[in-house]
């Protein structure tokens, strides 16, 4: 029977962990005993995930950046690579969201979306790459996309989600001679702060589902307590960032010869919101 990947002494770096899915994946990797390097555009939401991991008896540093700058993501893997020597795992999570229609969307979303989720990708992959590659080890790539791009109507955001699959897929053929494995994880509904740019007025119904009582601007980030409370809520309908963290360590500690592709992770019902 083939055992797992003991991930002890392994570095990683993961985009967009100052919250949400990104800081469980950190969290989590961080458990397992990897040196994790974490980045976001909030430095005090940041510190507060690399004082979690050390409390916790995990190693972390963490690197306020804007990936909207694609030359940003350098920074991150030379953070890895000189805190460690090394770097095994790249985690590209960092991603926006603005739903509605194309016809009354503001020009600027949709750029924002797309540096985003697709350049930023673009380019921490290929910094990733070379850094592995240079490394001489096997490596692992993983990049988190939506189930929206598997609805051919899913709009702007799904359109740049289809894109992330396309990418890792030709990534996968690229480098098919390498030791570098390539995963696509393709989250449904989940509890994080890509929903702030919601309409209000759900906003609004998910801090009633919450119990929390907070005033919530549109745009702003979402108390972790008023997530919490409205995945509580909506269980069956909404998942948590640990399920999609779970799905991410499940795809870095398969066997060498055990190659995972892609993971669609949805809770259990369809949310109709």
């Amino acid at each position: 029977m083939s055992s797992t990947t003991d991930l002890a002494g392994y570095t990683a770096v993961v985009t967009g962990a100052s919250s949400g899915i990104g800081r469980a994946i950190a969290e989590q990797l961080a458990a397992h005993g990897v040196y994790v390097v974490i980045s976001g555009r909030d430095e005090t939401a940041l510190d507060a995930v690399v004082s979690a991991i050390q409390a916790g008896g995990g190693a972390a540093v963490g690197i306020p950046v804007d990936l909207r700058d694609p030359l940003t993501v350098n920074l991150l893997v030379d953070a890895a690579i000189t805190n460690t020597g090394r770097l095994d795992i790249f985690v590209n999570n960092a991603g926006v969201s603005y739903l509605g229609t194309i016809l009354d969307a503001d020009i600027e979303q949709w750029r924002n979306m797309l540096e985003t989720n697709v350049l930023a990708l673009l380019a921490g992959s290929k910094a990733a790459v070379t850094a592995m590659r240079a490394g001489g080890r096997p490596g692992h790539l993983v990049n988190i996309s939506s189930v929206a791009a598997l609805d051919p109507n899913s709009g702007v955001y799904g359109a740049t989600k289809h894109a992330v699959n396309v990418i890792t897929n030709t990534l996968r053929q690229e480098l098919v001679d390498d030791p570098i494995k390539v995963t696509s994880i393709m989250p449904g509904l989940v509890a994080t702060n890509i929903g702030r740019n919601v309409d209000p007025a759900l906003l609004a119904g998910l801090v009633a589902m919450s119990g929390i009582d907070v005033e919530i601007v549109p745009g702003e980030r979402l108390p972790d307590e008023v997530l919490a409370g409205a995945q509580a809520a909506l269980s069956e309908i909404m998942m948590s960032p640990e399920d999609i963290a779970a799905a991410v360590l499940f795809a870095v500690t398969q066997p060498k010869g055990v190659d995972v592709t892609e993971i669609v992770v949805r809770p259990n019902k369809p949310a109709n919101l």
